[in-house]
C-alpha cells in the first residue's frame, strides 16, 4: 500500500526512480492526458500525489502485460469498458505470442542442432533413407573438416527445416542419377553429348539441395569423385571406371562455359 503522506508532492525524477519508468515517458504521459501530476508548486513545478502514484502504477502493470495506451486510457477511465473482456482479449495475445516463441525456440534448437550435427536424422532413419553402407559417424567427420565453411552453414540452414521424406526424396533423386550414369557409361555416351550435358546438368542441381554449387565447384569435385579412394570406389561399383568417365564429362561441360578444369578452384 502507499503512504499519502509519504507520497504526496513527489518530482516526476523521484517517481520515475518509484514507478520504474523513464523520466521521458513520463513526459510523454504527461502531455497526453494519460497520467498527470495533480499537485503544482508557488514556482509552478508539477509534483505528484499518492493517487498519480496508484494510478501510475496500474499504468504499468497494464503496459507490461501488452495493453498499448489508448487501451489504457479506456480500461482507467471509460465506466463502460468492459475490464475483464479486455484482459481476456489480451491473454488470448499473449497465449499466441508464447506460442509462436515456442515454436520459434523449437526451430532454433533444430538449427543449433543442424549446424554441430549436420544431419538431424536418427541413425535407425539414416540407414533406412540412405542405405546400409552410409556411415552415421560422416556428419560428424565433415563437420568437423568443413563446419567453418559458407557451404556447412548452408547445408545446416537446410538440413534443420529437410523432413525424413524430404531426405527420401534426394536419396531417391541421387540413387536415380546414379543408375543413369552407369547405362550411360554401358551405352556409350561421351563427354559433351547432349545426353552427357544433361547427366552433369542433373548432377549439379540435385546436389545443390545440400547447397549451391557453382560449375567451377562440380569439377573440383568430379576430380574429388576421381581420387578419393572412397569416392572412386563407390562410383567404380556401380561400373569400372564410372568415376573418371564421369569426371571427364564434368570437365568438358566446364569448358563448354568457358570454364578451365586445370585453373578451377572452389568458388
Amino acid at each position: 500500500m502507499l503512504d499519502v503522506a509519504d507520497t504526496d508532492g513527489l518530482t516526476v525524477g523521484q517517481v520515475s526512480t518509484r514507478v520504474g519508468v523513464t523520466v521521458r515517458a513520463l513526459h510523454h504521459w504527461d502531455e497526453i492526458g494519460l497520467a498527470r501530476p495533480s499537485l503544482r508548486t508557488a514556482a509552478g513545478y508539477r509534483l505528484y500525489t499518492a493517487a498519480d502514484l496508484e494510478r501510475l502504477h496500474r499504468i504499468v502493470v497494464y503496459r507490461e502485460i501488452g495493453l498499448g495506451l489508448d487501451r489504457i486510457r479506456a480500461v482507467l477511465d471509460d465506466s463502460a469498458e468492459d475490464v475483464p473482456g479486455a484482459l481476456r482479449a489480451q491473454r488470448t495475445q499473449v497465449a499466441e505470442r508464447i506460442d509462436r516463441l515456442q515454436q520459434l525456440s523449437a526451430g532454433l534448437d533444430r538449427m543449433i542442432d543442424a549446424h554441430e550435427r549436420g544431419l538431424l536424422l536418427t541413425a535407425e532413419q539414416q540407414a533406412a533413407i540412405l542405405g546400409p553402407q552410409w556411415n552415421p559417424d560422416w556428419p560428424a567427420e565433415a563437420r568437423q573438416r568443413y563446419g567453418d565453411t559458407t557451404q556447412w552453414r548452408q547445408y545446416a540452414e537446410r538440413s534443420a527445416s529437410r523432413s525424413p521424406e524430404e531426405w527420401q526424396a534426394i536419396a531417391d533423386a541421387v540413387t536415380g542419377l546414379e543408375r543413369d550414369l552407369g547405362e550411360a557409361m554401358e551405352a556409350g555416351v561421351t563427354p559433351g553429348s547432349p545426353e552427357a550435358e544433361q547427366l552433369v546438368e542433373r548432377h549439379r542441381e540435385i546436389f545443390s539441395s545440400y547447397f549451391p554449387i557453382t560449375r567451377q565447384m562440380q569439377v573440383c569435385l568430379g576430380r574429388r569423385f576421381e581420387a578419393d579412394p572412397a569416392f572412386a570406389a563407390h562410383y567404380d561399383s556401380i561400373r569400372a571406371g564410372l568415376a573418371t568417365w564421369f569426371r571427364e564429362l564434368i570437365d568438358t561441360h566446364a569448358v563448354a562455359h568457358g570454364i578451365d578444369p586445370e585453373t578451377a578452384t572452389w568458388q
